[in-house]
């Protein structure tokens, strides 16, 4: 039974698709932050371009 258990490989696949889930959300999450700092930027700049 223990050995059968072992080499019982169904869940692994729903594991690997999970991983590669995260890994995308992650790479998702930080392109994001990166292009709202970007654009944070670049709209301080703009506004102090208006102000003065």
């Amino acid at each position: 039974m223990f050995a059968r258990f072992l080499k019982d490989e169904s869940g692994a696949t729903a594991i690997e698709y999970g991983l590669i889930a995260a890994l995308i959300a992650v790479a998702i999450i930080t392109g994001a932050t990166a292009l709202g700092t970007e654009l944070n930027a670049k709209f301080d700049e703009i506004s102090s371009e208006l102000a003065g």
